[in-house]
This record gives structure tokens, sequence and C-alpha cells, in this order.
């Protein structure tokens, strides 16, 4: 298993990243200070335009926020970002909401740090880990992110326990290699709207796509001048959000 990175960095290793988010998607405070009050700020900023939404609803979802910067937080994420959207529909409100953490991971020395390895291992974990759960066993795959090169990419259904009650949660972990180093980032997108995962799933890999390293230097070089970025950091020390 992968363990957060808390060494300086590699010497040649990028100095920090670039990531893009849809308009539609904010950056969650991480910082435990400040976190829950801004967290339910922009929670309630978000629902002013769903009024159909219980204050039971509500809540739910500020909790649920909550938990992701805590966990986020205490993971030693560098970033993490979200989406909520609420559309009518003739049941009542569907709430739609997914969020990204991106995390360093370094892989101990005993351990190979070859992506198709680390690939190869996650899919044998994710099909023992599903037996007996009648979930579906996952899919594990190398792809190419256009300014990165090859990255793994694993896809699976998991229950997560929501104040005790598992709901299944669709999730996309994208495994980027740092270059000059045994270090991986980890874009860990998730969403409960397991019955739209797929167009989820595009989403998530919309986001992976505009991935950057910088060089050491501090510059990505390739990035457009033109375009905003919608969410950089350090590699070194967790974004706190501010």
């Amino acid at each position: 298993m992968t363990q957060p990175v808390t060494q300086k960095r590699p010497e040649g290793a990028p100095a920090g990243y670039t990531l893009r988010f849809p308009d539609s998607w904010w950056h969650l405070d991480l910082d435990p200070g400040t976190r829950d009050a801004s967290i339910r700020r922009r929670i309630e900023s978000e629902v002013k335009q769903a009024p159909q939404l219980s204050r039971e609803q509500v809540d739910a979802l500020i909790r649920s926020t909550r938990r992701t910067a805590r966990e986020a937080h205490a993971q030693g994420a560098l970033r993490a970002a979200g989406m909520l959207r609420i559309l009518r529909a003739s049941s009542g409100p569907l709430v739609l909401s997914a969020t990204a953490v991106v995390l360093r991971m370094s892989v101990p020395e005993e351990q190979s740090e070859d992506l198709a390895d680390l690939v190869m291992a996650a899919g044998m974990q994710l099909g023992t880990a599903a037996e007996g759960t009648g979930l579906p066993p996952g899919e594990v795959e190398l792809t190419e992110l256009p300014h990165v090169g090859a990255v793994g990419r694993i896809s699976r259904i998991e229950d997560v326990d929501h104040q005790g009650k598992p709901v299944p949660t669709a999730m996309r972990h994208t495994l980027i290699p740092v270059p000059n180093s045994r270090d991986y980032l980890v874009l860990a997108s998730s969403t409960p709207n397991v019955d739209l995962a797929e167009q989820f799933y595009d989403v998530f890999d919309a986001i992976a796509e505009s991935f950057r390293f910088e060089d050491p230097a501090g510059t990505s070089g390739a990035a457009d001048p033109a375009a905003k970025p919608a969410g950089s950091g350090p590699m070194g020390e967790a974004d706190k959000g501010k």
C-alpha cells in the first residue's frame, strides 16, 4: 500500500501542478479553523435557488460536505473541490453532487513504483474487496493524459458509511506519476449519484485531462496564458483552501 508523503520534494521533481475544474465546481476549505463555517455558507448559498429542499436535507448536505473536508485534511490532501446542483423532478428535488481530492502518495522502497505494477495490484485488491458485497468488482486501466503521459485509472462502486448507513458511491481515482521521484499524485473523485456514474466519470476524466506539472522553477511551460486555472497548488504541503 502507498502512504502519504512527508519527505521533502526530490531534486528535479516538479514544484507544483495546475488543475482546472468546471465553473460549477468550488474549492473546499480544508482549514480546521474555518472549514465548518465556510462550508455552511457555501451550501446555504447553493440551495437558495432550490427552496423545495427541506431543512433536514440541507443540513445533511452540510454534514456530508464537512465530512469530506475533514477526511481530506486527515489524509494530507493538497486540494479538494466539489459541486452541488439541485434539479426539479416529478418525484421531488434531484440532488447532484461530487467531490475531487488531490492526494500525494509515496511508494515504499521495498515495493515497485512501476505504474503497471501498481495498477495490477489495485485490480487484484478490487476483486478481493468486492467478493460477497453484491457490488461490481470495479475496473482498472492504463491510459494517457495529454500533458502528463501514462497514468492509472481505477473505477468502482463502494459503500460509504453515512451516519451508520451504507451509501453506494461511484469512485474514479487517477494515479499520476510524479517525475523523478517514487511519488504519485492521486486525483480521487466520487459521487453518490451512482445512476449517473458514467456521466460523472466523463466529468472526472475531463478534470484529470487538464492536469499539468510545473517544472522545478515553478512554471508549467505549456499552459495557455489566456486560460484561468480553477485550481493549483504546491507539491509539498496541504493546500488549506485559502
